[in-house]
Order: C-alpha cells, then sequence, then structure tokens
C-alpha cells in the first residue's frame, strides 16, 4: 500500500435556480364591442444548476467511500501485519473489504453519474473537476461493468500478497529474514558465500509467477473496460501523461545521469575486484557483489572515515530512530505525531518465535482518511533504518497536512505520487549532512571528514537508483503490460534491460525457471508505477536545492534543516493543497523551475573530476 488520503468539509450546496416568466401582451381594442387578452407565453424552463447537483453527488459518494476505504485499509493492514503460512482468513477479509469497495468506486450508476457531470465541466468549479475525474480514475481500476472480473482480480492479489510476505527465506540451513539477507550482502566478503546470499534472495520468484501472469491479464482487462489500453497507461494517466509520454520521460532522466553512472559503473567494478580478490575485473557488475538484491543503491560500498553512524545509532536502541525523526519534524513546525501512531502501527521487528509474520517492507497508512496514521517498518537501530525512519514520516506528515478542511477525501494525495515519496526521501537525505548529524551529537563538530568521500558515498546511494527505477522496472513493466512480453521470456528480458541500464549480470545463468522481476515487491503490489520513486529523486534535488540556496543559504552539501521554520513552512505549503493542484504548477512556483534533473546533476557536478581521475587507464563496458 502506497498512500492513504482522507477527511472531507463539503461545500454549500448552491441553491436551485428555478423562475417561473409570465409574460402578457397589452389587450388591444378590436373592430368589434369585445376586448379579447393576448395568451400567456409558456414559462421558461429552468436551467439545471450542475453545481448543485455535483455537490450533492459528491456528498453522497464520499461519504460511502470514506466508510468502505477505511474497511479496506483495516483489512489490509491485518494481511500486512499478522501473516500466517496456510491460514486464509486474513485473505479472504480483505478479499471481501476490497470488493465492496471495488463495486462501489466502479459502480456502473457511479460511473454514468461522474461521465454525465464531465460533459458540463465547464460549468463546474476547479474543485468539483478535479475530485469527480479522480472518482471515474478510481472507478477504471474496478469498473462494475466487468463485475466478475474486478471480483477475481482482488481474489487474486490476495492471494499473491499472502505469498509474496508469507515465503520462507533460507540460508544455510535456516530460516532468515529480508532484513537478515540485506544485512549480510551489505558486509559478506566471501564471494561464494555471497552467490547464495543472493540467490536465496531471489528463490521466491518462481512461486509469484503463475500469479503475477494472471494478474497481468486481470489488471489489463479490468482497465481496458473503461478504455485504457492497458494497466501501465491508466497508471501513467495520473500523471496528465500518456504511456509514450511517460517512457520517453523517464528516458531523458538516464540520458541525463549517464555520464555520472558510466563514471560510478567503471569505478565500483575496479572497486570491488579488488575488495573480494578478483583476478580481473569484469565487464559488466556481477549481481551478488553488489550490496544491494537489485542492485539498485550501492551507497554501502563506502564508509567515510570520521563517520561511524552505525556504531553511534546502535548505543541508542531502536526506539530512538523513529523518536528522533518525530522529533526533527517538529523542530520545523508540524505537530507531535497523534497518541493512535504509535499504539497502532507495527514499528519493530517481530520477536523470536512468533507465531506469524509480517511484511518487512516499510510503507506509511492513512486508514481511515481522517487521523489514522500508521507505519508498518521492521526498525533496527543502525544506518538504513534511521534513514528510513525519517522517510516514513514524511509520509505520515504529508497525510495529516493535507488532512484539513480545504482539501476533499478524493485529493488527498500527493500533488503526484512522485511528490509523497520525494519529500520523504529529502528529508532522509537532510538527516544524514554533517551540520545536521553533529547537531544531533552522533559526529563531533571537530571530527574531519573527507567531503569528496561523503559525496561519493551519496552519489552511489542515489545515482545508480535510477537506472533501476526509470531503466530497468520502467522498461520491463512497460513490456509486461503494454507490450505483452511473452510468459518465456520474462527473465530474458529483466536480466537484458539489467545489462541495459545497470551493468549489471546475474552471477550464473537465469532461465526461465526464475522469475527475478518478481522478488522485487511492487512488481506484485504495487505495479507498473515504479517511476514514480525515480521521478520523487529528481523532485527531490530540486527541492533541496531550492530550500539550501534560497532559504537556508547554505551549501547544498552541508545543509542543516533542524529548526528551521521557514524550511517546515515550505513544506507545509506543498504539503497542504493535497493533489488540489496541478503538480507542474506547485513545483514551478515553489522553485521557479520546470521538471529537470539540473539539480540532481549539479549537485554531483563536483565529483566527476574526482571519479575520472580514479578511473583514468581503466576500461570503460557502459
Amino acid at each position: 500500500m502506497k498512500t492513504r488520503y482522507s477527511e472531507f468539509r463539503f461545500a454549500r450546496p448552491w441553491p436551485v435556480l428555478a423562475a417561473l416568466l409570465t409574460a402578457c401582451a397589452p389587450t388591444a381594442k378590436l373592430p368589434t364591442v369585445a376586448t379579447v387578452a393576448a395568451p400567456v407565453a409558456p414559462a421558461t424552463p429552468a436551467l439545471p444548476d450542475y453545481r448543485a447537483q455535483a455537490d450533492q453527488f459528491l456528498t453522497r459518494y464520499t461519504a460511502e467511500y470514506v466508510r468502505l476505504y477505511t474497511q479496506s485499509s483495516e483489512a489490509e493492514w491485518t494481511s500486512n501485519t499478522h501473516i500466517v503460512p496456510g491460514d486464509t482468513t486474513n485473505a479472504g477479509r480483505t478479499s471481501r473489504a476490497n470488493e465492496r469497495m471495488a463495486a462501489f468506486a466502479g459502480s456502473t450508476d457511479n460511473i454514468k453519474e461522474l461521465r454525465y457531470l464531465l460533459t458540463h465541466k465547464d460549468q463546474l468549479t476547479p474543485l468539483q473537476v478535479k475530485q469527480l475525474e479522480t472518482a471515474l480514475y478510481n472507478a477504471a481500476n474496478s469498473p462494475q461493468t466487468v463485475a466478475d472480473l474486478v471480483k477475481r482480480r482482488i481474489k487474486a492479489e490476495a492471494a499473491q500478497t499472502e505469498k509474496l510476505y508469507g515465503y520462507d527465506y533460507k540460508y544455510a540451513g535456516k530460516s532468515v529474514t529480508t532484513n537478515d539477507i540485506d544485512a549480510l550482502l551489505r558486509t559478506e566478503t566471501s564471494l561464494p558465500k555471497r552467490q547464495q546470499i543472493w540467490e536465496a534472495s531471489k528463490a521466491i520468484g518462481p512461486t509469484l509467477k503463475e500469479g503475477l501472469l494472471n494478474l497481468r491479464d486481470l489488471r489489463n482487462q479490468t482497465v481496458q473496460a473503461l478504455g485504457y489500453a492497458d494497466f501501465f497507461a491508466y497508471q501513467a494517466s495520473d500523471y496528465g501523461l500518456t504511456r509514450e509520454e511517460m517512457m520517453q520521460l523517464v528516458r531523458q532522466l538516464n540520458t541525463e545521469l549517464r555520464p555520472l553512472y558510466r563514471e560510478l559503473h567503471t569505478y565500483a567494478r575496479y572497486e570491488l575486484a579488488k575488495k573480494y580478490h578478483a583476478k580481473q575485473v569484469p565487464d559488466y557488475l556481477p549481481a551478488d557483489w553488489l550490496p544491494n538484491r537489485w542492485g539498485q543503491d550501492w551507497g554501502s560500498l563506502v564508509t567515510v572515515k570520521g563517520i561511524n553512524l552505525d556504531a553511534a545509532i546502535a548505543k541508542k536502541g531502536s526506539e530512538w530512530p523513529v523518536k528522533q525523526a518525530e522529533r526533527f519534524y517538529q523542530s520545523l513546525g508540524f505537530p507531535a505525531l497523534p497518541a493512535s501512531f504509535y499504539e497502532k502501527s507495527s514499528l519493530y521487528p517481530l520477536p523470536a518465535g512468533t507465531p506469524y509474520k509480517k511484511n518487512n517492507h516499510a510503507s506509511a497508512w492513512h486508514i481511515d482518511l481522517q487521523h489514522d496514521v500508521r507505519s508498518l517498518m521492521s526498525v533496527e537501530p543502525n544506518t538504513e533504518w534511521y534513514e528510513t525512519t525519517h522517510h516514513e514520516l514524511g509520509h505520515i506528515y504529508y497525510y495529516l497536512t493535507y488532512t484539513n478542511p480545504d482539501v476533499p477525501p478524493l485529493l488527498r494525495q500527493g500533488a503526484n505520487r512522485a511528490y509523497h515519496e520525494a519529500l520523504g526521501s529529502m528529508m532522509g537525505l537532510a538527516a544524514q549532512q554533517k551540520p545536521f548529524l553533529v547537531g544531533l551529537g552522533l559526529i563531533d563538530a571537530k571530527t574531519q571528514t573527507d567531503q569528496t568521500q561523503q559525496l561519493l558515498k551519496e552519489a552511489l546511494q542515489y545515482v545508480p537508483f535510477i537506472p533501476f527505477a526509470s531503466g530497468v522496472m520502467s522498461e520491463w513493466e512497460n513490456a509486461f503490460y503494454a507490450e505483452n512480453l511473452p510468459a518465456d521470456q520474462l527473465n530474458a528480458k529483466w536480466w537484458a534491460l539489467c545489462k541495459q541500464y545497470q551493468g549489471m549480470v546475474p552471477p550464473t545463468p537465469r532461465g526461465e525457471n526464475y522469475l527475478d522481476p518478481a522478488t522485487k515487491t511492487h512488481i506484485n503490489d504495487d505495479p507498473a508505477q515504479y517511476y514514480d520513486y525515480a521521478l520523487s529523486y529528481i523532485i527531490l534535488f530540486q527541492l533541496h536545492d531550492h530550500i539550501a540556496r534560497k532559504i537556508l543559504h547554505q551549501d547544498p552539501h552541508a545543509t542543516n534543516y533542524y529548526g528551521s521554520q521557514e524550511v517546515g513552512q515550505f513544506l507545509q505549503d506543498i504539503m497542504r493543497p493535497g493533489s488540489s493542484r496541478d503538480w507542474r504548477t506547485v513545483l514551478k512556483e515553489k522553485t521557479g523551475e520546470d521538471l529537470s534533473a539540473r539539480a540532481m546533476v549539479a549537485y554531483f557536478q563536483p565529483l566527476m573530476a574526482y571519479l575520472q581521475e580514479q578511473n583514468k587507464g581503466r576500461k570503460y563496458t557502459m
């Protein structure tokens, strides 16, 4: 579950205009003795008041939408936090709740009314039009004109979630969590063991293949019922873009960042070959050499001397990252989190011996479209979870900020889907810059750090994500949904894209008996929109550049947001309208620029000379 929205204050109905006009012609004398009155003109029919009709419809629609959405959210929450292998109770409950939600959102009557009102959009307010268009977009995800299809899709998605998060990962004969696997990939130096760990992380893939192929057909057919070409095109339309326009945009991002990625790729190949004592430098990065299951984040390859956050954070315990993240937001002028956040969230790993599992992938939830906000995490006291807690609380505070009387619940979402991720990731970046860390006492102010190494670490964290998100993931899902990628080419296509965009190859051949793309949770339960995350990084650096230069008047590489009410006001101004305003307008107004990779490229530009010097005489393969 990605983002949830909330509450609504309804506008007063506009008065119905009805006037009965009568007119009498003047009497006239006829040649006879009688005087004849002129006939009464027919009444002019009252003009329909479309604004009043829209208000009445939206009032009814929203009340039921909120009720059903809350039930669905609660069921999904339980399905993600209390997974008992073999027990279908949660899946059944979730399916029924989602079916009720889908039946309402996509009801034939609602679709008919929405289309009718939108034919008169020129007589409605912009806020009404936004809500009606959003409701119609939501309807396309579950149109009851194909009710049986929608029901089968919901059931299939619930079953896929059970398989996805109920899987028992094994390494060295023991059950392990994804947290365990991630930690091993960051630290293990034995190449044979690394390969075993990496392969253990991919073992889930084949168990998901049949379900994913079934979901592709169901997702495509569902949205095609309301006129979308395919599920990928449907998701892209939420940005006001066609599928082709979205792919053009993400390919442009890859092109703009390619020179920097090429240098990082060359650097990583040679440095990792030295680290693992390889006899020769590979032309392409073996996937099991990298510290991330999908090669999307290489940040842990560099340790910046003088900064040992893992050691400093470990001393503070698991609760500290969450509480500290809340204190950060409060320092910017945001309120304390509701008490229910801590009462109802699932923030830490389950104790050993717990007879059920939970989804270990961090997420934020807006349960009741009001103030019931929760986070699902497995926080441990380390640098990764320190960053993640700042990110996830960014979602939570976004929810709380646009939960206000001026934003209807249908529009309680980010300005676009990427904004949620951008703001959360930006706060994660800000929380790791040296002046910020000094202010928290996590490092000493006198600590000497190598700024080039710090920038290199950040580049390895952020830049490899772009070719993965906007390249591999977006291209694969585009091929899967829009181009009907054959079932016997799923893994081959994945690894061809990994080589093309990431310069990464598997440690051994991976045939179609595997399904490595399905090991990425989003492929299963957050499909055809992973470009959201790539776009979020572009927005992240654009907003951070503005905050650093225009508000704090600091070097973008060494900022300290902590305690800045002006920064908090800037962020709240972006968050407060939700999606009630066009995302392009918001970005241009707040930063003075249209969407562009300029700020991200500029941020890492000082690193290029260093990388080119390091790579002198080395072989480039990208």
